[in-house]
């Protein structure tokens, strides 16, 4: 099996970053993503703002050493949530799952937070599996669709 590990996000990283989600069907699936996908200076922004907070937790994944994705875990409203990107090209070979685990050992706060699309069936799968609880629905513009839809949030007590 391939090793799937996760290591600080590096300089070099930020160009596939960017790629990865810019993706069409993969912003698509993601939905709540950042309105303009081919802005790379709002990116760049964002990736310097993130990776310089003390309350973030963000790390490359890795599979056999090559770069397939991001994972996160931040503060946003007093609660910790966590995100993650994996390549489309590498969806369905449970690296998210791995790397989700990876995660959790990292970062011991509880309860986790987690929000997903309700029809990303694969991301749900992913949390569901790692433990997280369904706790709720919201409805929210959803930039990677253009319209409203309703997102399942999830938690993760132990």
């Amino acid at each position: 099996m391939a090793e799937v590990a996760l290591r600080p996000i590096e300089d070099s990283d930020l160009d596939a970053l960017f790629e990865h989600m810019r993706d069409p069907e993969a912003r698509r699936m993601a939905a709540f993503v950042r309105e303009d996908p081919d802005d790379r200076a709002v990116f760049d922004a964002h990736m310097a703002r993130i990776r310089s907070r003390p309350d973030v937790t963000n790390r490359a994944v890795t599979l056999d050493g090559r770069l397939v994705g991001s994972i996160a875990a931040f503060v946003i409203e007093g609660d910790t949530e966590v995100t993650y990107w994996i390549d489309r090209a590498f969806w369905g070979q449970g690296i998210a799952g791995r790397a989700l685990a990876l995660l959790l050992q990292e970062v011991p706060v509880r309860p986790l937070h987690a929000r997903a699309a309700s029809d990303n069936l694969g991301s749900l799968r992913v949390l569901r599996r790692a433990g997280f609880v369904d706790v709720g629905t919201d409805v929210g513009f959803a930039a990677g669709r253009g319209a409203e839809i309703e997102e399942t949030i999830l938690r993760l007590d132990s």
